[in-house]
């Protein structure tokens, strides 16, 4: 059984988040089953099939998995009672505070019936773990931010980008006005409003900036 939600893709684009930076493992035997739990980071909901298809065992008795990315979030049963596999493990990704994560827990069944609340805490147990031992990294999102500029400004325009520690930049002399470049790049989501300021305050003139 499938549960998924779905939200605009302002939510998933603006401001920070944490998640994980590297495919990890965790395996445990409860009650003769063997449970494999497999997490990674995925940006959408291609990835997610694609990390899916990547490490489930179609050889398992179940393949089991959550992910969230943003306010999006889907989970699966593979074959478990409703609710009692896809469910727990997605609760494990939203009580990790999380983002844009997968996990996928693979069983082997070994003869013992679980129970509903035995495969809840089951599931959830070995994906808790799982993240919880997973490295993380704090992420913050990227403004694209272009500004035209007059060539004499060029140099007081890159000491502020330089120091705000803007990425991609990129140059276009061929926009049909004489004397004046547009200058792009990205910049944290948190610094915007900072870099603007700075660039009105250090610029002998005032410069026209773009948000894209």
């Amino acid at each position: 059984m499938v549960n998924s939600t779905s939200s605009s893709s302002t939510a998933n684009n603006e401001g920070a988040y944490t998640t994980i930076t590297e495919t990890v493992t965790f395996e445990k035997e409860i009650k003769k089953s063997k449970f494999i739990a497999i997490a990674g980071p995925v940006s959408d909901e291609h990835s997610a099939h694609s990390f899916l298809n990547l490490v489930k065992d179609p050889r398992a008795t179940h393949n089991c998995w959550a992910y969230k990315v943003g306010d999006q979030y889907q989970s699966n049963d593979d074959g478990e009672p409703y609710g009692t596999a896809g469910r727990p493990i997605e609760s494990a990704i939203f009580s990790s505070g999380l983002d844009r994560v997968m996990v996928v827990v693979i069983r082997y069944f070994g003869g013992i019936h679980l129970g509903s609340g035995g495969r809840f805490r089951a599931y959830s147990g070995v994906a808790s773990d799982c993240l919880r031992n997973a490295p993380i990294c704090l992420v913050k999102s990227k403004v694209p931010i272009g500004v035209e500029v007059p060539f004499d400004l060029l140099g007081a325009l890159y000491h502020q980008l330089q120091s705000f520690q803007v990425e991609d930049i990129e140059e276009d002399y061929d926009n049909g006005k004489d004397g004046i470049t547009i200058v792009s790049f990205k910049v944290d989501f948190d610094r915007v409003e900072k870099l603007e300021k700075a660039i009105k305050d250090n610029c002998s003139r005032e410069l026209v900036l773009y948000k894209h």
